[in-house]
């Protein structure tokens, strides 16, 4: 059975980074692996929108979020942290473990959050160090206003870490612009790689509160990160052949321009959105970001079924819901390597599933939407 690979991570790989990852395996302390990463360096701060330097870890989406804790706080500082979603969650268990003060604001799942509950936060708070929020909220599809919360989180002495794991070359993110503190993301996403790779963007602000920080980051540290960005190279083995797969799909992300990518992907967005509801199901998140559409399942279907039928019998891979949307929500992403036939067939398969699970709708009227929207 032929597979389509359609879950908001890990993302289908371009073959042009494939190749280059079945190239032979090179040594990191060599003038050839300095130029390589130079390039990916220098190729993530044009997606990251940033001048700020970029740090490279062998090591998932959760490792940047871990560094993004460990590198700039001390034990006992207070940080607020928006818990709209599973990712939110996780920094607040991970703040917990190095024993930081975590003030949560808790999001019903499926919405944003009020910037001005954040001002309010910090204003009654005025000793919090750091805000951490999620781009993307992959578990609920939801879109965060980063530009205004930047602008409440600016005007005081926290910085503010973002995670754009699942958003980072999918949705806007004017990380300088904005003034974003700390950006972290992940290879296996929007980016087009493989999981195995996390990377935090660092302010000079973020940088200053390095001085004082005593977590231990020894792995993590983006201090000798940057101590070794002189010389293009990593304190660490790095990640070899993925970061020459990174390269390859930099270099194609660059051709085909940032701007262009994210038009892109806001159109395939669009399409999947208007074919859901044009088979009268809702969409779950109430400011939907275009990296990934959550779908509400219809009165009386599992989704967890429609997501078993759909990759059992249709070899169309998408995603269920996590922890309390399990059984509730179905998710497909428009982030990666994907084009309009591929949220053609998502759509498609989307409605034979629950077609055959008892939801009663006009097979085809989905696609014909799409169709219309992605092909006028």
């Amino acid at each position: 059975m032929k597979k389509y690979l359609l879950t908001p991570g890990p993302t289908p790989i371009p073959e042009n980074a494939n190749l280059a990852m079945m190239k032979p395996i090179i040594h990191h302390r060599t003038p050839e692996f300095a130029n390589i990463f130079e390039e990916v360096i220098e190729g993530l701060k044009y997606i990251f929108q940033t001048k700020n330097d970029i740090i490279v870890f062998a090591a998932t989406g959760t490792g940047g979020m871990q560094a993004s804790i460990s590198n700039f706080l001390s034990s006992s500082d207070k940080i607020l942290v928006i818990e709209g979603g599973k990712f939110g969650q996780r920094f607040s268990k991970i703040g917990k473990s190095y024993g930081l003060d975590v003030i949560p604001i808790e999001v019903e799942w499926g919405k944003a959050v009020d910037p001005e509950i954040i001002r309010q936060k910090l204003d009654s708070n005025e000793d919090i160090k750091a805000v951490y929020t999620t781009l993307c909220e992959t578990s609920t599809g939801v879109l965060t206003d980063i530009k205004t919360i930047a602008e409440i989180v600016s005007a005081t002495d926290a910085i503010l870490v973002v995670d754009a794991v699942s958003a980072l070359g999918v949705c806007e993110l004017k990380t300088d612009e904005w003034n974003v503190d700390v950006v972290i993301s992940g290879s296996q996403k929007g980016l087009m790689t493989p999981p195995g790779l996390s990377f935090i963007s660092v302010s000079e602000k973020a940088w200053a509160k390095t001085e004082d920080s005593n977590l231990p980051e020894f792995y993590f540290s983006a201090m000798q990160g940057k101590d070794k960005l002189s010389s293009f190279n990593t304190p660490w083995t790095p990640a070899v052949t993925l970061l020459q797969g990174l390269n390859a799909v930099i270099k194609d992300i660059k051709k085909q321009g940032l701007e262009n990518l994210l038009n892109k992907y806001a159109k395939l967005a669009k399409a999947t959105r208007s074919a859901v509801e044009s088979l009268e199901m809702e969409i779950f998140a109430s400011q939907p970001a275009n990296a990934v559409t959550a779908i509400k399942a219809p009165q009386g279907i599992d989704s967890q079924e429609v997501v078993k039928y759909m990759r059992d019998e249709l070899g169309v891979i998408i995603s269920g819901g996590q922890a309390q949307l399990k059984g509730k929500i179905m998710r497909i992403a428009h982030m990666g390597y994907m084009e309009e036939f591929d949220m053609i067939v998502a759509i498609s398969a989307l409605e034979v599933a629950l077609k055959k699970l008892g939801y009663d709708l006009e097979l085809g009227k989905g696609v014909a939407v799409a169709q219309n929207i992605l092909f006028e």
